[in-house]
C-alpha cells in the first residue's frame, strides 16, 4: 500500500516577521527525496497568508495571542504568523487519511508554533506518527523531544537517516522510478515567487552563525539544474525569485556568474532578490553588472561592525574598504539605494551602542539603505560557549529566550529610548530617495 505522508510547516510566533518571499525549502526537499518511492506526499504551509506587494513579499496574517510567561517582560504584542487555525484544521481533515506527519521548525524560538500544530494534528488524527526535523530539533534535539510532542526528533541532513526514520515506525518504502525535482512536485501552489539555493552549506565558520552545524560542507548544485528550475518556474507563472544561499558568491567565476549568464541567454522575465547577508568581499564589477542586467531587484550585504578588532574576531571576512568597494561596484552598475542595502548588526557581546551609531554613520555616508540585525545566540556556536562560559547565560537556555528581540532588551543594556530614536532615524533616511 501506497504511504501518504503530510508534510506541515507550522507558523510563525514571534513579535514580528515579514514574508521576505520565504517557502519551506527543507520540506520540499524531503519531498524530493521521497519521489522515487512509494510515497504520496501533501504540504500544508501554516505561513501561505500573507498580503503580497509589488515586488512578491508581503505582509503575513497577523493574531495577537498571549505571551508565554518567560516573554512577559517584553513590552511588545507576541502574535502568530500565518493562516487561521481554524484553516489549518480544515486542511488536516481534507488531507486525511495520512499515514505520517513530517513538519519542520525555522527558527529555534518558534517551537510553539510547532506544539500547536502537534496539538491539533494529534486532536483530528490520534495517534499517527509525527517526525520533526529542521533546525530546533538539530540544535535543541533534548527540549523538541521534551516538549514538542513529535514521536521521533531527527536532526542532521535528509540522506543521513530519513529512511531509518520510517522504519522505526515499521514503514518500509519500496523504489518505484526515477528521483522528482520538488518544483515538479505540483506542491507550491499558486505562488507569485520561489525561493533558491544554488548550494548549501558555508566555507565561513562565523561565531554568531549555525550554517556549521546544520550542513557539514558548502556543496555546490550544477548551474544548469538552477537554470532549469527557474525556467521552469517561470512558466508556472513566478516572476520573482529569492535566492537564499549563506554564501552565494562564493567562487562566482565557476559557480553564480555561469547561473546569471545563462538568465540572460535565456531571457526569462523575472525579478531577482537576494536577501540574505552577501559577502562584499566576492562583489567585483563584472559580477555587479550582471547581476543588474538579470534585473536584481534586492540585494543586501552584511557588515557585523566597523569596529576592525571585532571585524577580525567576527571571522574577518569583510571589512570597510570592502563594503565600500562593493557599494561603488553596485552604483556603477545602475542600483539604487532603495535596491542596496548593507545589514549592521547590534546587541553583539560587549557592544557599545556607540559603536553602532559609528556604523551607521559609515553607512550613511555610502548613501545605501541601511538594516539593523539583532544578534541572538545560537546553541553550539562560539558566541554561544563564551556566553555560557561569561555566566551570561546558561546551556539549557529555553529557545525562547534566544529571540532575537527578547535577546536584545534583555541583555544588551541599551537604553530603550536610544534604540528607538536610532530605529525611527534609520526608517526616515531608508524612505528618503
Amino acid at each position: 500500500m501506497r504511504l501518504k505522508i503530510l508534510l506541515v510547516n507550522p507558523w510563525i510566533y514571534d513579535f514580528a516577521a515579514f514574508n521576505f518571499w520565504a517557502r519551506p525549502l527543507g520540506l520540499l526537499q524531503v519531498a524530493e527525496y521521497l519521489s522515487p518511492f512509494d510515497a504520496e506526499t501533501a504540504l500544508i504551509d501554516c505561513t501561505d497568508s500573507f498580503r503580497p506587494k509589488d515586488n512578491g513579499s508581503g505582509k503575513f496574517r497577523t493574531e495577537i495571542i498571549e505571551k508565554p510567561a518567560l516573554l512577559r517582560e517584553v513590552p511588545r504584542f507576541y502574535k502568530r504568523y500565518g493562516i487561521s487555525i481554524e484553516e489549518f484544521l480544515f486542511r488536516v481533515k481534507a488531507a486525511m487519511p495520512f499515514d505520517m506527519v513530517m513538519m519542520t521548525s525555522m527558527m529555534s524560538y518558534w517551537y510553539p508554533g510547532v506544539q500547536k500544530a502537534t496539538e491539533i494534528i494529534r486532536g483530528v488524527a490520534g495517534a499517527v506518527p509525527i517526525i520533526l526535523g529542521g533546525v530546533y530539533p538539530t540544535l535543541y534535539h533534548e527540549h523538541a523531544a521534551e516538549t514538542s510532542g513529535a514521536d521521533f526528533i531527527y536532526r542532521g541532513s535528509i540522506e543521513e537517516g530519513l529512511l531509518f526514520a520510517l522504519s522505526t515506525f515499521g514503514f518500509r518504502l519500496k523504489r518505484k522510478g526515477a528521483r522528482s525535482p520538488c518544483y515538479r512536485l505540483n506542491l507550491y501552489g499558486e505562488y507569485p515567487y520561489a525561493s533558491l539555493v544554488t548550494a548549501t552549506g558555508c566555507p565561513f565558520h562565523c561565531p554568531y552563525c549555525a550554517s556549521g552545524l546544520l550542513a557539514s560542507a558548502h556543496k555546490k548544485r550544477f548551474p544548469g539544474d538552477v537554470i532549469e528550475e527557474i525556467a521552469h518556474l517561470s512558466e508556472a507563472g513566478v516572476r520573482d525569485f529569492a535566492f537564499y544561499d549563506d554564501a552565494l558568491l562564493v567562487d562566482s567565476d565557476s559557480h553564480f556568474k555561469p547561473i546569471l549568464r545563462s538568465l540572460i541567454a535565456t531571457g526569462i522575465e523575472a525579478r531577482f532578490h537576494a536577501p540574505n547577508g552577501l559577502h562584499a568581499r566576492f562583489l567585483d564589477q563584472e559580477l555587479a553588472a550582471l547581476m543588474k542586467m538579470v534585473d536584481f531587484k534586492t540585494l543586501r550585504l552584511g557588515l557585523e561592525s566597523v569596529d576592525r578588532e571585532r571585524q577580525k574576531s567576527t571571522g574577518g571576512k569583510v571589512d570597510t574598504e570592502e563594503i565600500s568597494r562593493a557599494v561603488r561596484y553596485l552604483r556603477n552598475a545602475g542600483f539604487t539605494k532603495r535596491e542596496m542595502g548593507v545589514y549592521l548588526m547590534y546587541g553583539l557581546p560587549a557592544q557599545e551602542l556607540e559603536e553602532v551609531k559609528e556604523g551607521i554613520g559609515f553607512l550613511k555616508s555610502l548613501e545605501v539603505s541601511i538594516h539593523l540585525s539583532e544578534f541572538s545566540p545560537i546553541r553550539g556556536t562560539r558566541y554561544w560557549d563564551e556566553l555560557v562560559g561569561a555566566g551570561i547565560i546558561h546551556d539549557g537556555l529555553d529557545p525562547l529566550l534566544t529571540n532575537n528581540s527578547v535577546f536584545s532588551f534583555l541583555h544588551s543594556k541599551y537604553d530603550s529610548g536610544d534604540v528607538e530614536k536610532m530605529r525611527l532615524d534609520l526608517k526616515r533616511y531608508n524612505s528618503e530617495s
